[in-house]
């Protein structure tokens, strides 16, 4: 056997595992139906933790305090800001009673630990169903508790939420940021379709109290200062307990960053939590990463020596086929049908990013919080 035929070997296997991906997994998020929740109104306490977002607060809180839901409380959670966001938290709590502030001061135990914070925000939480977002998002629309919280029921007590970032015309890297959000999305919402959930994003993400409680809060990985949603969520959550809310009312809109390196620092910052996953979801997990990742290598390296280039182009273009269909009713189910015609780009430069940021992550480890 020479050498381009272990390559070739290596990429029928590797193209093989992909479609076990997208045939098993994915597609079945991509064609399932929302599922609607029930239309029992439940009280709900929105837990937001703010450090230096005063004006994020100024423009996104009033959003937030319109919804359209009749028993409702807003936990703002002032985590030792040095500009004005505790006036104005203050400001808007004196107008409006449903806004309750926990005013976070640094400690030496827990210096910048967005988790204490947390802690202590979900403490002064009246209501057991938990709603959480950033300063810097905002509902698409004025009926999100009611689409998140109406997914809680005796055994549903953890709720997974979609967030997007806002829409950047004639912007590339935007269309980078968006589609990443949304391969995370549609892994997160796959894996616990079928009863395998993972992580969950916390700019749009619902539990219960008594949840947060019975797992001793974030004790397991307090001294990880990342990872108050995807860690949280990956020790607690199960094929029982867990719930995914995606229909557009329920969105949350971000602001996403401007520049690459912005960017490329926040994305180390949330890949280094995965170190931290359970054992199986860390192997499920690479396989899909590195099988994409052979996947482009191995079919640009046949190419490039044409050998038995019709097989490799007909395998090339059954996975590509396949993944653009299902990535494509994704697309429509949680509103990003713009990116799609960029798709085969935008997946190769990602899986080349993604490589970067994990051997940067070996090398050098990264801040967290703000």
């Amino acid at each position: 056997m020479t050498f381009l035929d272990f390559v070739f070997y290596i990429f029928i296997f590797v193209v093989c595992i992909q479609v076990f991906f997208n045939l098993l997994i994915f597609r079945k998020f991509a064609f399932s139906k929302h599922k609607t929740g029930a239309s029992e109104t439940i009280p709900v306490s929105i837990i937001i933790c703010a450090k230096n977002e005063a004006e994020n607060l100024k423009k996104f809180l009033p959003s937030i305090i319109s919804q359209d839901y009749p028993l409702f409380e807003i936990i703002l959670i002032n985590d030792a800001s040095k500009d004005k966001t505790l006036k104005v938290m203050e400001s808007f709590a004196s107008t409006n009673n449903i806004i309750k502030i926990v005013n976070v001061k640094n400690i030496e135990a827990f210096w910048g630990n967005k988790k204490y914070a947390l802690t202590l925000g979900i403490k002064v939480a009246k209501y057991d169903n938990l709603l959480f977002t950033d300063a810097d998002c905002k509902p698409v629309s004025q009926y999100w508790i009611s689409e998140m919280s109406s997914h809680f029921n005796e055994t549903k007590t953890i709720v997974l939420g979609y967030s997007r970032y806002m829409k950047i015309k004639k912007s590339l890297l935007n269309k980078l940021i968006r589609f990443e959000t949304l391969l995370t999305g549609i892994n997160y919402f796959s894996f616990a379709n079928i009863g395998l959930p993972y992580m969950g994003v916390g700019r749009n993400l619902a539990y219960k109290k008594s949840e947060f409680f019975n797992a001793n809060g974030f004790m397991n990985h307090m001294n990880i200062r990342s990872g108050d949603d995807d860690l949280f969520i990956n020790q607690i959550a199960n094929s029982k307990n867990t719930a995914i809310c995606v229909s557009h009312d329920s969105f949350t809109e971000s602001i996403p960053e401007t520049t690459f390196k912005k960017w490329y620092k926040q994305k180390r910052r949330h890949v280094s939590t995965a170190n931290y996953y359970k054992i199986q979801h860390k192997v499920v997990l690479a396989c899909l990463y590195i099988s994409q990742l052979f996947f482009w290598a191995l079919a640009i390296a046949l190419f490039l020596t044409a050998y038995k280039w019709q097989i490799v182009l007909a395998l090339f273009v059954l996975r590509i086929s396949l993944q653009y269909t299902i990535i494509g009713f994704s697309t429509k189910k949680l509103g990003e049908k713009d990116i799609l015609p960029l798709f085969p780009f935008l997946e190769l430069f990602l899986i080349i990013t993604q490589l970067t940021i994990f051997i940067n992550n070996q090398i050098s480890k990264t801040n967290h919080w703000k």
